[in-house]
Order: structure tokens, then C-alpha cells, then sequence
């Protein structure tokens, strides 16, 4: 009689449980087919583009039924929608001008930089961009910066301190638990390591650290200094004062914001520059709206394809995190590549990079394939945020390369981690035994330390991956292992820095890639193509783990850059033990 209520009451609960996921499976269908659904947006006369500078930038835009569920500062967006929403904006005539609506937006320096780029490209049109923020976060002023006119509300405040990097370290912590790191590495500069072994920078790191971040505030202030019309000098003074402390009134005698205004009064603002009265109708475009206009462009009927493929995160096994949907895997690349390589409509192929590396074995797999791509037609990359590491490994051998000023590239090194849980176990009383029949059957085993021959064997096997990498760098870019070498022992670079050093070609955006690629096979009629196609939500959905999807998608927009901090503890199992990466996380502030 137990057993029947037992299994009438799991029963029970396996119905309602499988009914509550059944409802919500539902309601995401609905909203998918509904969002799915959105017609051409018909852009009215005196209409103005708001881009509302919040929530989370990324490379592509993705369907995500579960933005109906977010603020602001939790919406994911990505750098291809607002790009093209730019552009569509300058070539309609009935839109006027853009409205930039400072927020949170977590992005990278050279994610905004390309915004920036594509706004001053807008403003060569004649039409007016303004900013307004209550308050504007440092990363956001330098963007916002390019605008006509920088408003500023009353009692809001301006970040501009210059930048910092905050290290997390977690050796006393392992330590506390008893896990030991045992780390294999070849460059001084290689500092993905550090965190797992060490309770600071090592003087090589922090002198890598101090190059690129002043590389990176460097262009922050030529591009602040030219819009601005402000010296780098009172810039630089400004920052020392910690401005946002300050009245808002500071801000504007600083000469960094114009106007002080209420977010209430900025409409009637924006009508003024459009040239209509207050009581007039002002159409406002969201992205959304700006996503679903009709591009104003001849449709091409040469049959001639140039390829945008994006490679984005991580690189293969798991580096890019259980659930995530943005990672880099080599098997589903190479595929990709050879159809791209074997489509006689494909002219040239623009390799649009944004990854901070990962599996070694993956990016030469990568590596191979875009070789045998170059054998049929040119391949240009452009780099986005990070080309690091794997990510420049699997860029190296391009035609060309470009990158943007504050792309963060080169860390051309490897390494590989194992955990020792000794420590651990012998705290929590677990003994182990063995029996082999070779002398390194049990290599790996939880309960012991690698022995001498084990951690040989390793470093062998780390040396012979760097002299790999270091040889298809200098295959890849005409020079000599020697050459590369100095240059390389995992040192980080800012894209300006890596111009002079001849690792990329030219300083620019993915537009610059697409006009070199349109010029190497000379073409005059053409169609840019995005590669791969995006999949919808639930395409999405299906060819994953759908718990660990959702889950990873909820939290990537709730939690943000501290997500991103943690995510590869949640899957360091499931990641190769030979790494091509920069640090798992910067924090850059």
C-alpha cells in the first residue's frame, strides 16, 4: 500500500511538473511566432533613430523570447543591428537625426569604437546626433562624446576617471580547499595562469597591463579631445578630479556636456533641431523599429557573394560556458569555411573575429581550414573586441588583417592547467589506491600530485604547441619565427600597437575589411552576406541542453559582467587542458 501511494504520488507530481513546462514551452511559442511576425517598419516624415545605449552589446543580435522578461539593463543587442540601423538611418530621408540615450551598456572598447565610427560616418550627412544621459558611464561618454551636442540632466553626473584593471585571485582561495594549481606555460607575458598561482601581477604582467591600458586611454582621449575640442592635458586634469563627485554644472564648464536639461524637457529639445513645432508629431524609432526598416539599397543581380562569417567567444570544449550560446567551435567553423570555400557565388570571405582564443587543438583546426579557404579566394580579417591568443592564431594566416585601435590581440603563447586535489581529499578523509600495467596508466588520478616524469611530459607537450603557433604566426605574416618570437611570449597588444609591430595590416572597422575584400577580387556589383545563419530561439533551444540554455540566457542578463567573471569555473572540466587564451577575465574599468 506504500508503494502505491508512493508511485500515485510521483505520478501526480511528474504531470504537474511536466504540465507547468508544457505551459511555459507554450507561451515562449507564442511570443516567438508573435515576434517573428513584425512587419516593415514605415518610417514617417520628421522621425528621429533613439539608440538607447543599455543592457548588453554583443557581436550578433539573437532571438531571445525571454527579453520580455528584462529591463533595459538586461537586454542583450548586437553590434550587427545597431551598425546597420546607423546606416539605414543616414540614407532615409525622413529620418532627421539621432538620439542617444546614455545607459549601462556593457560592451567593449572596440565595439564602441566602431558605433562611434559609424556615427561620425551619419553625421557627414548633415543630420544632427545629440546625447542625453542622466548619468554617463565612462565607456559610454567616449562614445556619446561624438555627438553634436551632449546633454546632461540637472543633478546627473559624467564619468571620466581614466582605467584600471582589477585582477581576481584565487590561489589562498584554492588553497583554503586544498586544491593546488599545476600550471605548464611557455611566455613570460602569458598571464592567464596567474590568478590560479600567484596573490598578485608579476612584473611582466603588470608592465603588459600598463602598455595596453594606456594604449586604450590614449585613443579614449584623441577621440574625446577631437570631438570635444578640450586638450588631452585638461582632459587627463579633469579625470585626476573625479568629476562625477562634482555639480553637474562642473561638467559643462569642463566643456564636456553642453546643455543641462530634464530627460522630460528633451523631446521638445529634439523637435527644435528637426525644425517643427511643439505641438508637431515626432516619430521615435527604436532599434527594434530601426531593425525592421527597409533598407534603402538596388538589389544586386551579379550573383556575386563577399561573406561576413563571425567567429565570436571562446574557442571549442566547453571554454565558452555551459548554456552559452556565443563560443567558437571548430567543428561547426571548419564546416562552414569548406561550404563557403566550395560555393562558386562566394567571392571573398571577411572573418569577422571577437574571440579571446581557447582549445589550441581547435584554433589549429581552424588555422588549417582557412588555409585551404585562401587556396580559392581571399580572406580578410577584422578583429573585434579580442582576437587574443587562439583568436589570433586562427586570424594569422588571412590576406590581410585589421583591427580596430583598442582591439586587444597577440598573446601569442600557451598553456595548459590540472588541478591537484590532494589537498582536498586528504582533508575530507578519501584515500586512494591503484593498480597499472604501464607507468603513466594512472596519469591524472584525483588522489596525488603529477610525479617529475608526468609534469615533463606536459611541458614537452606545451613547448611543442608554442613552437606550433609561433610558426604559423610567422607563415602567416611573411616574417621569422625569431621576428614573431620577440613580439610573442603571450604579450597582450592594443590593435594600434600591433600595426607597428606588423601583426594586423590596417587600423579600422569590419566596413574597412569589407572595402579591402571588395577590392582584392575586384568588384563593382556584389551582396554582403552574413554567415552562419542566425538560428531563431528555439532552433537555438533544440540543439542544446534547453535548461542549461535558459538558465545561461537568464543569468547572462541579470548578472551581466559578473556572469562572465564566473561562467568558466561553472565548465573548467569540460575545457581543454592545452589553452591558447588571454586571461579568463580582464576586469578592465
Amino acid at each position: 500500500m506504500k508503494d502505491f501511494f508512493k508511485f500515485t504520488l510521483a505520478t501526480i507530481t511528474g504531470i504537474i511538473v511536466s504540465s507547468v513546462v508544457l505551459f511555459l514551452v507554450s507561451v515562449l511559442i507564442i511570443f516567438g511566432m508573435l515576434s517573428s511576425s513584425e512587419s516593415e517598419t514605415q518610417v514617417g516624415k520628421n522621425s528621429v533613430m533613439m539608440l538607447d545605449l543599455s543592457g548588453i552589446l554583443s557581436e550578433r543580435s539573437q532571438d531571445n523570447p525571454f527579453d520580455i522578461f528584462m529591463g533595459e539593463d538586461e537586454m542583450i543587442c548586437g553590434l550587427d543591428d545597431i551598425l546597420s540601423s546607423i546606416q539605414k538611418a543616414k540614407e532615409n530621408e525622413n529620418i532627421k537625426g539621432i538620439y542617444l540615450q546614455a545607459g549601462t551598456m556593457g560592451a567593449g572598447f572596440a565595439s564602441l569604437e566602431e558605433i562611434r565610427k559609424a556615427l561620425a560616418d551619419f553625421k557627414t550627412s548633415g543630420k544632427f546626433v545629440v546625447a542625453y544621459g542622466d548619468h554617463y558611464s565612462q565607456r559610454i561618454y567616449h562614445l556619446a562624446s561624438v555627438a553634436d551636442k551632449v546633454l546632461l540632466n540637472p543633478q546627473g553626473s559624467i564619468g571620466w576617471y581614466g582605467l584600471s584593471s582589477t585582477p581576481i585571485f584565487y590561489k589562498d582561495l584554492l588553497s583554503k580547499i586544498g586544491v593546488e594549481m599545476q600550471v605548464f606555460k611557455v611566455g613570460t607575458y602569458k598571464s592567464a595562469v596567474e590568478p590560479f598561482i600567484a596573490t598578485e601581477m608579476s612584473p611582466a604582467n603588470r608592465e603588459q597591463v600598463t602598455v595596453f591600458l594606456e594604449g586604450i586611454w590614449g585613443q579614449m582621449l584623441s577621440d574625446v579631445s577631437e570631438s570635444r575640442g578640450v586638450s588631452k592635458e585638461k582632459l587627463n586634469e579633469v579625470a585626476d578630479k573625479m568629476l562625477m563627485f562634482y555639480p553637474a554644472e562642473e561638467s559643462v564648464q569642463a566643456g564636456l556636456a553642453d546643455t543641462l536639461i530634464y530627460k522630460n524637457d528633451v523631446r521638445n529639445y529634439l523637435k527644435t533641431l528637426v525644425g517643427i513645432d511643439k505641438d508637431d508629431s515626432m516619430p521615435v524609432l527604436g532599434l527594434k523599429d530601426m531593425v525592421n526598416v527597409k533598407k534603402n539599397v538596388p538589389k544586386d543581380k551579379s550573383g556575386n557573394i563577399v561573406a561576413v562569417y563571425y567567429a565570436y567567444g571562446a574557442i571549442d570544449a566547453g571554454s565558452s560556458g555551459i548554456g552559452e550560446e556565443e563560443g567558437i567551435n571548430s567543428n561547426n567553423v571548419i564546416r562552414d569555411l569548406r561550404k563557403l570555400k566550395d560555393d562558386k557565388d562566394v567571392k571573398a570571405v571577411v572573418l569577422r573575429v571577437n574571440s579571446p582564443g581557447g582549445s589550441a587543438f581547435g584554433s589549429e583546426q581552424i588555422w588549417h581550414v582557412i588555409t585551404e579557404l585562401k587556396k580559392e579566394k581571399p580572406v580578410i580579417v577584422s578583429m573585434g573586441d579580442y582576437a587574443a591568443s587562439g583568436g589570433y592564431y586562427i586570424s594569422c594566416n588571412a590576406d590581410s588583417i585589421v583591427a580596430d585601435p583598442t582591439t586587444l590581440t597577440g598573446s601569442i603563447g600557451i598553456f595548459g592547467m590540472f588541478p591537484n586535489y590532494k589537498g582536498l581529499t586528504d582533508k575530507i578523509g578519501l584515500s586512494f589506491d591503484v593498480v597499472k600495467t604501464n607507468t603513466y596508466s594512472d596519469l591524472g588520478a584525483m588522489g596525488r600530485p603529477m610525479n617529475e616524469g608526468e609534469k615533463a611530459l606536459m611541458q614537452n607537450m606545451v613547448n611543442e604547441g608554442y613552437e606550433l603557433f609561433v610558426k604559423r604566426c610567422a607563415e602567416g605574416r611573411g616574417i621569422t619565427t625569431d621576428e614573431i618570437k620577440k613580439i610573442a611570449e603571450g604579450r597582450v597588444w592594443t590593435g594600434a600597437k600591433a600595426k607597428e609591430l606588423g601583426l594586423v595590416d590596417e587600423i579600422g572597422g569590419l566596413d574597412r575589411a569589407l572595402e579591402i575584400a571588395v577590392q582584392k577580387v575586384n568588384l563593382e556589383a556584389y551582396t554582403v552576406l552574413a554567415y552562419p545563419g542566425k538560428k531563431s530561439f528555439f532552433e537555438t533551444l533544440m540543439d542544446s541542453d534547453p535548461g542549461n540554455y535558459i538558465q545561461a540566457r537568464m543569468l547572462k542578463g541579470k548578472a551581466g559582467e559578473l556572469y562572465n567573471q564566473f561562467n568558466w569555473l561553472n565548465n573548467l572540466e569540460n575545457c581543454d587542458k592545452i589553452q591558447a587564451r588571454i586571461p579568463f577575465e580582464l576586469n578592465i574599468n
